[in-house]
């Protein structure tokens, strides 16, 4: 099948033809649905901006099997999002959209870069849920900017900014406690919004901004709560071993009922 896209973690194809899907092409009575495409997984891994790359073996068949579960929980508490079904082990049906280019990176501990930049220990608990965005632009490293800058640049407008902020502090909340009643922590994470290309929608609603992307331990920090034993793509990015181990364990977890 012709790829639409490939990126360093996942490949996007074209969706069902009209009329193979109920989200795909025009209804009969009229009002245009989402187009939809499908994202495939891979087992690649990259890190600080491609510089290390290797492969993960089933990091694809995790990252698609925990967004694919983490998208219906937010759906099912109010958080509009890209997802439409998982299709495989490795894919899924998304509704197409045009992606911000920023990344909006929540935090709710001190850890990585954040860490790093402002010369603090990794671990100290932030006060509040701190919101950063960065410019996404591989070839510029991805840069930190600021929110007039967005909004100076045209990236978004006010309104849009706004709602990206609600939406990554809700998804903050409810992911955290998603994840203490599977006895991780949600340390920080990275998220990625986008705006509908096609709404079946009144055409007011068209290009409203939904979660976008993927939600999967290449996108977070989950520590293992009594012993902050990390369980995400860290482990790759610091040559600490047991990657592979990590992302399975995330996943059974995921998939497992949640303790009292």
């Amino acid at each position: 099948m012709e790829k639409l896209y490939e990126g360093k973690a996942k490949v996007i194809y074209p969706g069902p033809e009209a009329g193979d899907d109920p989200l795909s092409g025009q209804s009969p009575s009229g009002p245009v649905h989402p187009r939809v495409v499908r994202v495939y997984f891979k087992d690649d891994a990259t890190a600080f901006n491609g510089q290390k790359r290797a492969q993960i073996a089933g990091k694809g068949v995790v990252n698609n099997q925990v967004s694919a579960a983490l998208f219906r929980y937010l759906e099912a508490h109010g958080i509009p999002t890209h997802f439409v079904r998982q299709l495989s082990e490795r894919e899924m049906l998304v509704k197409q959209v045009q992606i911000v280019p920023l990344e909006v990176i929540v935090r709710n501990r001190t850890a990585g870069s954040f860490a790093r930049r402002y010369g603090v220990e990794e671990g100290r608990v932030l006060p509040y849920p701190l919101v950063e965005f960065s410019l996404k632009n591989d070839a510029l490293g991805d840069p930190l900017i600021y929110d007039d800058a967005v909004l100076a640049l045209g990236l978004v407008n006010g309104s849009e900014l706004a709602r990206i902020k609600e939406l990554a502090l809700k998804v903050n909340a409810l992911l955290k406690a998603y994840f203490a009643q599977r006895n991780l922590e949600l340390v920080d994470f990275k998220l990625e919004f986008g705006r509908l290309l096609h709404s079946a929608a009144p055409a007011d609603e068209r290009g409203a901004i939904v979660l976008a992307d993927e939600i999967s331990p290449d996108t977070m920090r989950l520590w293992e709560m009594g012993t902050g034993e990390k369980m995400d793509k860290d482990r790759f990015r610091r040559d600490l071993g047991g990657v592979e181990e990590a992302y399975q364990e995330v996943l059974r977890r995921v998939q497992a009922e949640p303790s009292a």
